[in-house]
């Protein structure tokens, strides 16, 4: 898209995605409900920073030459959400969801991470089956365009992948109720596995469409 375009990050959070947009388009509009989440995202000169649900808003009917939600449409009312994207959406506008799926690392690491995965999932959230899904179940009205398949990567040490491991809300949901060491029990299983830094994989999940 143009880089004169002006995009609507859906569901900011802390500005993860917010920051890889805002260098490729003029002017982003980046909502989310958490005033929490907005006060640790990064000031940018092209974006500006509002508390407001996804599934209504107060800008202007076709406002937006771009909506991308990164890692959220499964928290969404998707009839209101949907709604209020076919109002703010510009005629030739697209619709972006995006996200990553489980962690992958090695084959035996993710034998460890899966049994993990599996032992933890009374503790997920029941919209988490969508990103299981990998976002093919979630309603999607719209005419939808072919996208390619692809993956993020980083190389991590043990410490560095735990912590993210512990960011998990199903992890904190389990150690507030019953404290447990569940968490340190995984690390010690990936312990003799992990000797060295690992390219760890986010697998994207990825649907655009249009009006």
């Amino acid at each position: 898209m143009p880089r004169s375009s002006v995009v609507w990050d859906c569901g900011a959070g802390t500005g993860q995605m917010t920051r890889l947009l805002a260098p490729h388009f003029s002017r982003i509009e980046a909502t989310d409900i958490s005033a929490q989440q907005l006060d640790e995202a990064p000031m940018l000169p092209n974006v500006s920073y509002s508390i407001q649900s996804a599934e209504k808003t107060t800008f202007a009917d076709h406002s937006f030459d771009l909506i991308v939600v990164a890692q959220a449409i499964h928290w969404f009312d998707f009839d209101q959400f949907y709604q209020e994207v076919r109002r703010v959406l510009k005629p030739n506008g697209k619709l972006v969801i995006t996200g990553y799926g489980l962690v992958r690392v090695d084959p035996l690491i993710n034998q460890e991470i899966d049994a993990f995965y599996h032992s933890i999932k009374n503790y997920w959230d029941p919209e988490r089956r969508f990103v299981d899904d990998r976002y093919q179940t979630i309603p999607f009205p719209f005419y939808e365009l072919d996208t390619p398949s692809f993956s993020y990567e980083v190389s991590w040490n043990l410490d560095h992948f735990i912590q993210y491991i512990a960011t998990w809300s199903a992890i904190k949901k389990m150690t507030q109720k019953y404290k447990t060491g569940a968490l340190e029990e995984f690390k010690s299983c990936l312990q003799p596995l992990w000797n060295a830094s690992k390219v760890v994989t986010f697998p994207t999940l990825l649907r655009v469409g249009r009006l």
